[in-house]
């Protein structure tokens, strides 16, 4: 059997057994990590994976994940040692400035750059509510990309923002269309892979010596800046999930 509404999984949840599968996402709530590993455990597939629905959700899942991917000395802070201990690994490495991503923010809201990093430590290691975050190393960005990938289909474009740092749309970020480089768009799919994502938007940050790294991922995104509309792309996703649950049905 193949579940395509969540409102059907939860009215069945517990007459699914292995073999069955649910296509679509589990939506954002305190069970959705405990649904997520259930329904793996007992064998139901998941399309996109509970991987992939777990990366999407979490900032700090992606950092611990996809870390290969990212900026190097990208770390996951998840209570104060582990900040203090990473600000002075920054320290003796040079970095003096960083990054901070909270989770369960989104449009660049939860990123916030820190010029000192006395002054990151003074304020984040008040609050246990701060934790889990992602702390990177703060760099000069040449260009910032967002990519989206479902199978053959993929279009990219470029944000900038010349009055702040934060290039999402939203923060007051504009784009225009640009062209995915083989190399780029060859780390989009090895992230994806990796991620076990069907398709993704995929923001690419370019450093001023051309080195490309991931910044995040998730399975739904923006597209102010895109071409495809959102009902054709979602036609698109779903159409994915259904050839993927038919082709493991019929093996």
């Amino acid at each position: 059997m193949i579940v395509t509404r969540y409102s059907h999984l939860a009215q069945i949840y517990h007459q699914l057994a292995s073999g069955d599968a649910y296509v679509g996402l589990v939506p954002p709530s305190p069970l959705r990590a405990g649904v997520l590993t259930d329904l793996t455990a007992r064998g139901v597939r998941l399309f996109p994976s509970a991987t992939a629905q777990m990366l999407s959700a979490s900032k700090a899942m992606q950092a611990f994940v996809l870390g290969p991917w990212m900026l190097p000395h990208t770390r996951v802070i998840n209570r104060r040692k582990q900040l203090l201990d990473g600000l002075n690994d920054y320290g003796r490495l040079g970095i003096k400035a960083a990054v901070t991503k909270a989770e369960d923010q989104h449009c660049g809201h939860g990123v916030r750059r820190w010029n000192d990093l006395e002054m990151l430590y003074n304020c984040l290691s008040l609050d246990d509510g701060h934790y889990p975050f992602v702390l990177q190393p703060f760099v000069s960005v040449a260009a910032d990309l967002r990519a989206i990938v479902v199978g053959d289909y993929f279009e990219a474009y470029a944000r900038c923002n010349p009055h702040g740092f934060r290039m999402n749309l939203a923060a007051g970020g504009s784009s225009q269309p640009c062209e995915l480089q083989e190399a780029q768009l060859a780390l989009c799919r090895r992230v994806m892979a990796r991620g076990q994502m069907p398709y993704a938007h995929i923001d690419l940050i370019i450093t001023e010596d051309e080195a490309v790294y991931l910044s995040e991922i998730s399975l739904n995104g923006g597209l102010h800046g895109a071409r495809i509309a959102k009902e054709e792309l979602d036609q698109m996703k779903h159409a994915r999930l259904m050839m993927m649950a038919e082709e493991e049905s019929g093996r």
